[in-house]
């Protein structure tokens, strides 16, 4: 991680659960780390815990399904002259609604296509003209997908969630094409675990709680740090080298 000590790294969804996992992680290498999430004060507190680390955080308000809110934040990044622009984007943000095919709220899933979409689109292009501008060819864009990006589980309240990040595949390797017509070396990588120990499922389940320890109970989940340790990884490997889609599981179950 030395090559990336000092370089400037994006994480959307910092407040919590694998975001501010990264957050911790990346400063204790040395980054400057620009945290993003709707809720900034639990951000700030974390920057004030990592003050003695080698790196930085900068806590900012943000709300990724609101265009303006992106493009404001890239405007502040790229007006601090300790920051100028990034070089590392990590789209954490993310969230489902127990809101099924056949019985779902318009609303709540047009959320999850505004945050867990379009939101990311919108991050992913503004950190490549970032890059772009500041003739950056080493940057890395990664995705917290989910292996519901790659199979649909029997359970309903999951199906829609799980349509939105088959999306985020598809973009992943859309995005990774366009940078190779253009002869990029911008790399784009692309995390999926199951179910991580994190708020995800309780927000989820939140007028459900008997759901919700059900489906908890009925999983091993990952913890926090073993995601966080797999895009550490991938960050560190060699310039020469792009991972492309990282499956994250506990080896008790099959896929």
């Amino acid at each position: 991680m030395e090559r990336w000590s000092g370089r400037v790294a994006l994480v959307t969804g910092a407040s919590a659960g694998i975001g501010a996992g990264l957050v911790k992680a990346l400063v204790k290498h040395g980054m400057k780390v620009v945290g993003c999430a709707r809720n900034v004060d639990k951000i700030q507190k974390l920057a004030d815990e990592l003050k003695d680390e080698p790196g930085t955080v900068k806590a900012v308000r943000c709300d990724v399904s609101k265009e303006e809110d992106v493009l404001a934040m890239f405007q502040m990044i790229r007006a601090d002259p300790d920051l100028g622009g990034v070089d590392v984007c990590i789209n954490n943000a993310g969230l489902a609604h127990n809101e099924p095919l056949l019985t779902g709220s318009t609303p709540l899933w047009r959320e999850m296509v505004d945050v867990n979409i379009l939101g990311v689109c919108v991050c992913t292009r503004e950190a490549f003209k970032s890059m772009q501008k500041r003739k950056v060819d080493d940057g890395h864009i990664i995705f917290l997908n989910s292996l519901s990006g790659h199979r649909v589980m029997p359970l309903r309240a999951m199906h829609f969630y799980s349509a939105t990040k088959f999306a985020v595949t598809g973009l992943c390797e859309g995005l990774r094409k366009e940078l190779r017509e253009m002869k990029s070396g911008i790399r784009v990588t692309s995390i999926c675990p199951r179910l991580v120990k994190t708020e995800f499922f309780t927000r989820m389940y939140k007028d459900n709680e008997k759901s919700n320890a059900g489906f908890s109970q009925s999983l091993q989940p990952l913890q926090t740090e073993d995601v966080v340790s797999t895009i550490v990884f991938a960050l560190q490997s060699p310039e020469h080298m792009e991972i492309l889609d990282l499956l994250v599981k506990p080896t008790s179950e099959a896929i």
